[in-house]
C-alpha cells in the first residue's frame, strides 16, 4: 500500500493542504483553510498563534483518524515557528520534510514544480 502524504503550504492567513501518494508530486487540494482575523499590524501575531493552533488541531484530528501517513511542511518562516509549537509529538514524528518558504499563494502546479526542486 502506498503512503498517502499530506504537504502543508501555508503562511500567516492561509493554509492549504494537498494530498499525493508516495512521494509524486500530483497534489489534489483536500483543504483550504483561511485565517478569518483582520491583518492589522498590532494583532497580527495573536492571530497569527490562533490561526497556528487551528492548522495543528485539524492535522491533529487528521491524523487521529489516519487520513495521512506522512507530511510534508512549505511553510513561511514566521509561521512554521509558531505552527511547531502547536503540534504533538505525534504529528512530528510524520513530518519528513520542512520547506521554510510560502508557497501558499501559488497555484498547485506551481506548488508541484516549486517542491520538485533540489
Amino acid at each position: 500500500m502506498t503512503a498517502i502524504t499530506w504537504v502543508l503550504a501555508a503562511d500567516g492567513s492561509r493554509a492549504r493542504i494537498f494530498e499525493t501518494h508516495g512521494l509524486k508530486l500530483d497534489l489534489r487540494q483536500v483543504e483550504d483553510l483561511r485565517n478569518p482575523a483582520p491583518r492589522a499590524a498590532d494583532t497580527a501575531d495573536k492571530h497569527r498563534e490562533k490561526f497556528a493552533r487551528s492548522v495543528a488541531e485539524f492535522l491533529e484530528r487528521s491524523r487521529a483518524q489516519s487520513r495521512f501517513d506522512r507530511l510534508r511542511l512549505a511553510v513561511e518562516p514566521k509561521f512554521l515557528g509558531v505552527l511547531r509549537q502547536h503540534l504533538s509529538s505525534e504529528t512530528r514524528k510524520l513530518v519528513y520534510e520542512e520547506i521554510d518558504r510560502d508557497v501558499s499563494n501559488m497555484d498547485t502546479r506551481e506548488i508541484g514544480r516549486h517542491l520538485d526542486r533540489p
